[in-house]
């Protein structure tokens, strides 16, 4: 096998983009390279390294097995290389490199949750910051900063991943809404009792594993979502009841759209963290990241 050198490096970024979208359709979205392209890249990288990294046709796009052990080492390299980066920027004293956020869904018109507002203090006009931002869910945020796919995640966080720092960030209120094609949309709340919550059809974020169902003692699901754009067109929709954010409803409230159902009896709040690995703690970039998101100096070491 020869020694990698640069451009490997380019054509290793290509292959995990590959099997990080499932085949070459979604990558040339991701990447903006054609599929003759991606395809000469693929087979230029196997070449090099003198195996097959994957099985590839029509309806299909899967790891060998020595893809997989390609895939596993090129995340590791990557990982490596951006704390070269952060070394040498510390010891310069400059803020450069790539920052890999995470957040939750459904936070933007949050005036505390929403992250734009952090990066517009974090990110100054001749920064050479390089932010790669992406959206899921509680889980797939705590798992993806305890295995080092991201450096900062923000969300309702379970706090159960080992080797991770959690720090309280805000609340987020919620409310239990229904649209305006709802038969509950036009009875005053003070007629509006368990029997009539339990005959309506009830929308759970699969991630909360039900409590959602618990909080109102409904007996069962009839829908679930994960993004809570899914949660607000269920509900828009007249079918269904759910919990949503109160600032991400209000448009919608305001508009007459959609109510809240009992606003004294079912609600609750959801306490955002923010996470980041122990390990990362002394990183210039994550420490910064973080004196944005608090609004205060950057720290010297975990919270």
């Amino acid at each position: 096998m020869r020694r990698l050198d640069n451009i490997d490096i380019r054509l290793l970024r290509v292959f995990v983009a590959l099997a990080d979208s499932g085949g070459f359709a979604a990558a040339q979205m991701t990447l903006n390279l054609s599929q003759p392209t991606l395809s000469t890249h693929l087979a230029e990288l196997e070449k090099r390294l003198g195996a097959q990294l994957c099985h590839r046709g029509r309806k299909q796009f899967r790891l060998t097995e020595v893809g997989q052990a390609t895939y596993d080492a090129a995340q590791k390299l990557f990982r490596d290389l951006d704390d070269f980066g952060h070394r040498i920027n510390a010891a310069s004293g400059s803020l450069s490199g790539r920052l890999r956020v995470g957040t939750s869904d459904g936070v933007f018109t949050s005036g505390e949750l929403g992250i734009q507002h952090a990066l517009s203090r974090f990110m100054g006009p001749d920064s050479e910051v390089f932010v790669d931002l992406s959206v899921g869910t509680p889980s797939e945020l705590e798992q993806q900063v305890a295995d080092g796919g991201r450096d900062v995640v923000i969300g309702p966080l379970s706090q159960k991943a080992p080797g991770v720092v959690y720090r309280d960030y805000c609340g987020e209120p919620h409310l239990l809404y229904c649209g305006r094609r709802h038969p509950l949309f036009a009875v005053p709340d003070a007629r509006i009792d368990q029997g009539a919550i339990d005959a309506a059809r009830f929308s759970v974020r699969s991630y909360r594993h039900f409590d959602d169902l618990y909080l109102v003692g409904h007996p069962r699901a009839s829908a679930s979502v994960v993004h809570m754009e899914a949660q607000l067109m269920l509900i828009l929709s007249g079918n269904f009841i759910g919990f949503l954010p109160c600032h991400f409803a209000d448009p919608w409230v305001a508009a007459g759209d959609m109510r809240a159902i009992r606003p004294s009896a079912y609600s609750f709040s959801s306490i955002h963290r923010v996470a980041y690995r122990k390990t990362d703690a002394q990183r210039s970039l994550v420490q910064a990241f973080l004196a944005a998101l608090f609004g205060t100096t950057p720290l010297s070491g975990p919270a």
